[in-house]
């Protein structure tokens, strides 16, 4: 077996490199267009650099095996992860509490494994492409199904469906509202195909590269172009109060009795105040804290008088992130706790409580802890939290408002159960705090303002430190707060009851990509395996001729 050549790793890195600049905070998200390009051209072309390695259809004389096809997949799902989740790194040293040393083995580690994906596909395509009857343009045919399906299973299986390629595509409102219909897997695949286009133009020569190329250029610029179309404004009929908290993530020893009466004292004057400064027939009828590091608790007199006074003072109903408490009879340590947020209806009374369903794994429980016992330092300043059932949504303020809990946002198919339960508005409260100023708080609001496009809904996003925003059905941000600062903003929005075909059926989109994915490589295999079958019988025929 011939080695890769250094070209090809390089390639391949480019590839991982061009994905991490197409999102925040860099977001070159035009280069979204190319971001594949290096790595399938590599992965088609071979270890052969000269043009005799490539017949007249770009099909390599000489390819790569399937195992260096995974590797060179590999270092560019490897680069992609710690170039996108950098952040993961400075949260466990520093709110874990582990020697570096031991985070970067675990961060190497993470890697690693979410570097599979990448690895796989790049498998595949080279799979596809060995002794492919028709040249290169079956992998390239696949190429995009062969990515949404792996996106899909990193969102169902593994969980961690952190920026998929489409998403980068969120500022473009034409083009984005495709997620109406197939979820965000669909920009991913329009996003791939388009890389395909540019590949298929460079593996051919002559005439026929340059009217590709000349083809798959005006593709791009064609569908970049929708970020400048101007849309039309929704009209909004309500507003709600999100409360900025800007709470610092301190050991919970710093928060002395005088600490949290200050705190939440300081908390309600801003939310009063800026629920009764609204003029008009209809002032916010709602208010929302987000997640917190603060030790707001559900069962603390405390916290149950506050919310109380705010809410009869206000008229309004609260959403509140607080930690929910159930066997409350039994001792502190045996007690089971929820990520929540509960529900206050305006004469102060407890309307409900949503208990957060998807946890985050070494942030808000720690898997396999008998095993990883070293992991266990990383849920010391948030807890071990017990998972919630029931995806609910409430009545506040006339309207069906349903609360997605931080990480939870990031999952198109959890989020578009709330709205089948019958949200007519989403709400997301969120403590981004822990991760400072790095890419991570504004990732995770492109994604979740994705999750508006799909469920045409209005989405009010509150968190601890920024980014607190309204954001319109069409993903477009319509009202935010500056980051880093204890403030409130009065949110736009209105109920919506109309259900995308993407709420209607979920993502049939990205399950058909897996068939194909799957019929593609079922009849692959069959054809070499036939090819096997033939081979000795023309050996044999061979001397009669």
């Amino acid at each position: 077996m011939r080695a890769i050549p250094l070209k090809a790793w390089i390639l391949a890195a480019v590839s991982g490199g061009l994905q991490i600049l197409v999102f925040p905070k860099f977001y070159m998200y035009f280069l979204c267009w190319i971001a594949l390009v290096p790595l399938l051209y590599v992965l088609l072309r071979g270890p052969g650099g000269e043009s005799a390695m490539v017949d007249s259809e770009g099909r390599s004389l000489r390819p790569f095996t399937l195992w260096q096809g995974f590797l060179l997949g590999w270092t560019s799902g490897i680069i992609w992860y710690f170039g996108t989740s950098y952040w993961v790194g400075p949260v466990m040293a520093g709110y874990g509490n582990l020697h570096w040393a031991v985070v970067g083995l675990i961060m190497i580690a993470a890697a690693l494994a979410y570097g599979l994906h990448h690895a796989v596909f790049g498998l595949l395509v080279v799979m596809m492409a060995r002794r492919s009857s028709l040249g290169n343009r079956r992998p390239l045919f696949l190429a995009p199904f062969f990515w949404v399906a792996i996106e899909l299973y990193r969102d169902r299986v593994t969980a961690y469906p952190w920026l998929p390629l489409g998403g980068a595509q969120i500022d473009n409102v034409p083009f984005a509202r495709i997620a109406t219909f197939t979820g965000v897997y669909g920009l991913t695949f329009a996003v791939v195909l388009v890389n395909c286009a540019f590949v298929a133009a460079l593996l051919l020569t002559g005439r026929r590269r340059t009217n590709l190329l000349i083809s798959a250029c005006a593709a791009a610029i064609a569908l970049q172009m929708g970020v400048f179309a101007k849309s039309e404004q929704f009209s909004a009929t309500r507003q709600a109060v999100l409360v900025q908290e800007n709470v610092p993530v301190l050991d919970l020893v710093q928060w002395t009795p005088q600490y949290y009466d200050q705190n939440i004292a300081s908390l309600a004057q801003l939310s009063v105040e800026t629920s009764k400064k609204q003029a008009g027939a209809h002032k916010p009828g709602l208010i929302v804290w987000p997640e917190t590091p603060a030790p707001f608790i559900t069962t603390d007199p405390r916290l149950q008088y506050w919310l109380t006074e705010i809410a009869r003072d206000t008229n309004s109903f609260m959403i509140v992130g607080a930690v929910g408490v159930a066997n409350t009879s039994a001792p502190p340590e045996e007690q089971t706790v929820y990520n929540s947020a509960v529900v206050i209806d305006p004469q102060g009374r407890v309307a409900g409580r949503y208990d957060k369903i998807h946890l985050v794994p070494y942030g808000e429980y720690v898997p396999f802890k008998d095993v990883l016992f070293f992991a266990r330092k990383l849920t010391r300043e948030v807890g071990n939290f017990t998972k919630g059932t029931e995806r609910k949504v409430f009545d506040v303020d006339g309207s069906r408002a349903s609360v997605a809990i931080c990480y939870e946002s990031i999952f198109p198919n959890e989020v578009r159960q709330f709205t089948l339960n019958g949200a007519q508005v989403l709400v997301n409260i969120s403590n981004d705090g822990w991760y400072g100023e790095s890419g991570a708080p504004f990732q995770h609001l492109q994604m979740a303002r994705m999750r508006a496009i799909e469920n045409h809904r209005w989405l009010l996003i509150d968190t601890n430190s920024g980014t607190t925003a309204a954001v319109d059905p069409y993903g477009r941000i319509v009202a935010q707060l500056d980051r880093n600062v204890r403030a409130a903003l009065v949110a736009p929005y209105s109920p919506l009851n109309e259900l995308t075909v993407y709420v209607r059926y979920g993502d049939f989109f990205a399950w058909t990509c897996v068939v194909i994915s799957l019929l593609g490589v079922l009849v692959r295999w069959r054809i070499k395996a036939a090819t096997m079958l033939e081979a000795p019988a023309l050996d044999l025929e061979a001397p009669t001729v």
